[in-house]
């Protein structure tokens, strides 16, 4: 068993995290480059499949669009967001095969893989698990210098998706253990009552 202080040590400061939003007509897709508490949008869009009727088609290009952004891109993780369970079960499929294609595609260039419930990924943005779409980009262009008419809110989604990935994992991101009260009050200065 590898003790948490080698943990902490082999992390990387730097990771680029690409957050998909999966649709069949509309993917949203963003690229948040991290580093040690900071993050930056590197890439917002979507894919528009809605001019493609065989699903299979849909599926053959959104597998070749995402190797297409690893390729430029070279993402470390994978952050997309779980499919909601609805009473469409045809949708639900759907959704699932996109999701699927994804996670395939990512998983054979060797990323990591996180998925993350849309009420979770509102509630790190939010701080409030139902918000609305019209709310998580609000935050999100408060949050970043990003515009606030984006055409498609699968955009910001996908964005979302990335930023609770990163916020979820940046308590340990690059900290190293404390070994005394003068480091952990340094390391930790934001949690001080004055």
């Amino acid at each position: 068993m590898v003790n948490s202080q080698n943990q902490m040590e082999n992390q990387p400061t730097q990771q680029k995290i690409l957050g998909v939003d999966p649709g069949t007509n509309i993917m949203g897709y963003a690229l948040l480059n991290t580093n040690l508490n900071k993050s930056d949008v590197e890439v917002l869009s979507v894919l528009k499949m809605t001019k493609l009727v065989d699903p299979y088609a849909k599926l053959k290009y959104i597998y070749e669009r995402i190797n297409g952004l690893i390729e430029q891109y070279h993402p470390d993780i994978l952050a997309i967001e779980a499919p909601f369970y609805g009473k469409n079960v045809q949708s639900m499929l759907k959704l699932g095969r996109a999701q699927g294609i994804v996670i395939a595609a990512s998983l054979h260039a060797g990323m990591e893989v996180y998925e993350y419930s849309p009420r979770k990924i509102k509630q790190s943005i939010t701080g409030n698990g139902n918000a609305s779409k019209e709310q998580v980009s609000a935050m999100l262009c408060r949050m970043y210098p990003i515009s606030e008419s984006i055409e498609y809110l699968d955009a910001t989604d996908a964005l979302a998706v990335a930023v609770c990935h990163h916020l979820q994992h940046k308590v340990v991101f690059g900290k190293s253990k404390a070994t005394d009260w003068k480091s952990f009050i340094s390391q930790n200065s934001d949690r001080i009552v004055k």
